[in-house]
């Protein structure tokens, strides 16, 4: 019995086209900036000889010293049949849009058998407090500082995070965790109730436990009036903006840090787009996309990253390449930390690890040429639309 198209992993819609191989790295940084090596990169990602890692920690890192600001390694995997960005981001610890930024021209859901993808598991602190939680919306980031022992070296603990969507913003400033709940009832606020009813879709005033709730299994309540951190039922939407404003993470994530966190937590949201970090003496640049409400210009930002990593280092402000390249790296943003020092691509995949894919396919789910042969069986030539209940 041919299986029904309904059991695909698809979320949204999704166009069943030719497929064609495209280079995965072109025009990382701007135009500019690449080298006639590009394709001997792909060619070695692509060498089936080569040998593979084990990936690096998804969550738990540790700093050498205090200075440190820059944490992780960039990893690429090569894909397997039936891998979407969906399934990658969420086995690395990732966030959808995160690694959908870093490879622009990968088909997201139905990228070719064996393109090497790049995993930004490489982040640049943000520039905070080391205390409590820390959540950038700007990269749609957690990051949480656990107390250490005196004399213990700092560790920080990172997970993508789901953001309010344009209109319904997560708000930044400083705020504490005031409450938490497990299998929490979800109270539906008016103006959510209202916008579903205009949408057909009408909501109940208390949605019950269980795996219609939005909220997931665990809650953190924040002080700020009406924002919660939680879990979802629907994952794929972490790591993009999907929200009323709440910030919302991966079910085993936020369920370590549910056991983790106490009530009183210092809790500090920030919008911070573009980060200047340094590790062994090494400045990097991480840039993504502002979020579009963002009206703050870019250079103004570049310029204050510089101005106060210059008392650190009084040469970032005396060297005029320097800015050209964060300029560079700005205009294209694609979430990965770059060092100033090198102004070209090459140093990118020089630190990048090939590590195993170990994304673990559920058996149920057709593979992509058990698609392409449904697809084939079907009775028209059109291409054909997959629509997701979700």
């Amino acid at each position: 019995m041919p299986m029904s198209l309904s059991r695909l992993r698809i979320t949204g819609l999704v166009f069943l086209l030719p497929l064609a191989a495209c280079s995965t790295f072109e025009g990382f940084l701007d135009k500019g900036s690449r080298t006639e090596s590009a394709p001997l990169r792909e060619a070695i990602f692509n060498d089936a000889e080569l040998p593979l890692a084990d990936p690096i920690s998804r969550n738990y890192f540790q700093l050498v010293d205090k200075n440190q600001s820059v944490i992780g390694e960039l990893q690429v995997v090569r894909i397997n049949e039936g891998d979407t960005f969906s399934d990658l981001a969420r086995e690395y610890g990732l966030g959808y849009d995160e690694i959908v930024t870093a490879n622009p021209t990968v088909d997201p859901w139905i990228p070719p058998v064996g393109t090497p993808v790049l995993l930004p598991t490489q982040y640049v602190l943000p520039d905070t407090p080391r205390r409590g939680v820390v959540l950038n919306i700007a990269t749609k980031r957690l990051f949480y500082f656990p107390e250490a022992a005196e004399g213990e070296p700092q560790t920080v603990m990172t997970y993508p995070i789901g953001i309010g969507r344009v209109g319904w913003e997560t708000p930044t400033g400083a705020t504490t965790v005031t409450a938490k709940a497990r299998d929490p009832h979800w109270y539906v606020p008016a103006s959510v109730r209202k916008e579903h009813a205009e949408n057909g879709d009408p909501l109940p005033s208390i949605v019950p436990p269980g795996p219609d709730n939005p909220l997931g299994r665990h809650v953190l309540k924040l002080g700020l009036p009406g924002y919660l951190i939680h879990g979802t039922n629907q994952p794929y939407g972490v790591g993009m903006r999907v929200s009323h404003g709440c910030v919302r993470m991966y079910p085993e994530n936020i369920e370590t840090l549910y056991e983790l966190v106490g009530l009183g937590l210092q809790v500090t949201i920030v919008n911070q787009p573009y980060l200047l970090g340094k590790r062994d003496g090494e400045w990097y640049f991480e840039s993504h996309p502002p979020l579009e409400e963002d009206e703050l210009p870019a250079d103004e930002r570049i310029a204050g990253l510089l101005k106060a990593a210059a008392a650190d280092d009084e040469t970032l402000l005396v060297d005029p390449e320097l800015s050209a390249h964060m300029q560079a790296a700005a205009s294209e943003a694609r979430g990965v930390p770059v060092q100033l020092s090198r102004g070209d691509l090459d140093e990118i995949f020089e630190r990048a690890v090939l590590v195993h894919n170990t994304v673990e396919l559920d058996p149920d789910v057709p593979t992509l040429s058990e698609v392409r042969e449904m697809i084939d069986q079907l009775p028209d030539a059109e291409p054909v639309i997959i629509e997701a209940v979700n």
